[in-house]
């Protein structure tokens, strides 16, 4: 993979250089990425882009092209570009698994090495985390409001051709269960589905032509696009082409609950009970749940998911939190700047569960180094961070195909931890209050 070093702000660069020279680079510290606030009135988060972030940072190095760069445009000493060249990130990074809900304050990641190390890794950080959080987010909601009818992700040709690889691995792990980009396919282990636009059916002379040569081609259980000129027409001829046995139909315009009605009720009547409706039109979770009564049988989503639905960052930062003083003893640190305050400390973070369901975020703070037990009022509590990264190296479980299918997973069974207000789509508090204590 092509080095990551660059995908940074320059200012990460002069305060490690200003560090190397005042001697307070090897300081030890602890960065903390979380979110203020969850942003839209959202009812949770979801934490998504850790897999990925975690390739990059082993990526991220500063070769001979990135030192020429900075070289020439970035006012390095010696010193700092010599000290570039040999980067390596040792600490460890330890934090929330992917697919985890998070809430405000939730410490979703905790990144430990020497200032110099992990401030350089600020930007990286938060790019991933903030982009592919978002859509997950967008994307869990979306899987809420469809309940048991699947969900494919098709929004490619609405956002940067690498953030479309992103967003559909996001959407994958908040519950969609396809994608129409080929190279998160490839990437991620994503199943990919497809079959025509309306360019195909305008190509042909007629619409029949076009139903027929799709037909040939890749089989009748195939989804036929309806909408290019009349539906009414179209679904008839495609049952006529295809048979009562055709795979589906597609809704691409139209005022959908309508259509779609017009639509199943034709099917039905021409003998066709299992020929599937997919809608695809500008969908998002609320259009989406305006269509539960509706005879659909799947949704494609795209632009409304790789946006974020409307929030198209998750609004999380990344703050130093801790440091060691010269002697070793640990200092807790601080923004105090007014809306922008932050708590001091290292956390560790819990779910308090009620009988199976989720009741608060339980954030302990401590000045100490080491992960804090289980709450004594809260037993049953859940532990919510992880070892992600140590010894220089990503841990295997949280990367690659492997590590999407895990995050699938387990955003599946922390999903159903959530109090049922959790789940509705109006605008509203976090569904469960953070509640931070100090360590005894």
């Amino acid at each position: 993979m092509a080095s990551s070093a660059l995908l940074t702000d320059r200012y990460e660069i002069t305060m490690l250089q200003a560090a190397l020279r005042d001697g307070t680079a090897d300081r030890h510290c602890v960065f903390e990425v979380f979110a203020r606030r969850l942003p839209g009135g959202r009812r949770f988060g979801v934490v998504a882009g850790t897999g990925r972030l975690l390739e990059e940072v082993e990526n991220f190095r500063f070769g001979d092209e990135e030192l020429e760069f900075l070289r020439e445009h970035g006012a390095l000493d010696e010193q700092t570009l010599a000290w570039l060249a040999d980067y390596r990130f040792t600490g460890t990074i330890t934090g929330y698994r992917e697919g985890e809900l998070y809430f405000p304050g939730s410490p979703v990641l905790t990144v430990e090495g020497t200032f110099a190390e992990a401030v350089v890794l600020e930007t990286l950080v938060l790019s991933i985390l903030n982009y592919d959080s978002a859509v997950a987010t967008a994307a869990a909601r979306m899987a809420i409001a469809a309940g048991d009818r699947p969900l494919a992700e098709m929004g490619s040709r609405r956002a940067h051709e690498r953030s479309a690889v992103a967003a559909a691995r996001a959407a994958h792990i908040a519950g969609f269960g396809a994608t129409s980009n080929l190279e998160a396919g490839r990437t991620w282990g994503i199943p990919t589905m497809g079959t025509a636009a309306h360019a195909w059916t305008l190509l042909h002379d007629t619409e029949e032509a076009a139903f027929r040569s799709q037909i040939d081609a890749l089989g009748v259980d195939t989804t036929l696009l309806i909408d290019t000129y009349d539906i009414t027409e179209g679904v008839a001829t495609a049952i006529r082409v295809a048979g009562t046995g055709l795979g589906g139909v597609r809704i691409d315009s139209g005022d959908l609950p309508t259509v779609a009605a017009d639509v199943r009720a034709q099917l039905d009547a021409l003998g066709a009970p299992d020929t599937r409706i997919t809608v695809t039109s500008d969908l998002d979770e609320y259009a989406i749940a305006a269509l539960a009564a509706s005879p659909v049988d799947a949704y494609g989503v795209g632009t409304s998911l790789v946006t974020g639905s409307g929030t198209p960052t998750a609004g999380m930062v990344y703050k130093l939190v801790a440091r060691q003083n010269d002697d070793g003893s640990w200092l807790s640190v601080a923004k105090a700047s007014a809306d922008k305050a932050s708590h001091g400390g290292r956390k560790t973070a819990f779910r308090a569960l009620d009988g199976g369901t989720a009741k608060e975020e339980v954030v302990v703070v401590s000045d100490g180094f080491e992960p804090l037990d289980t709450p004594a009022e809260h037993p049953d509590a859940r532990a919510l961070q992880t070892t992600l990264f140590s010894d220089g190296r990503a841990v295997t479980e949280w990367i690659g195909a492997a590590g999407v299918r895990a995050a699938r997973a387990h955003h599946a069974s922390v999903i159903e931890e959530m109090p049922v207000r959790a789940l509705a789509l109006s605008r509203s508090e976090p569904a469960i209050p953070t509640v931070y204590r100090d360590a005894d």
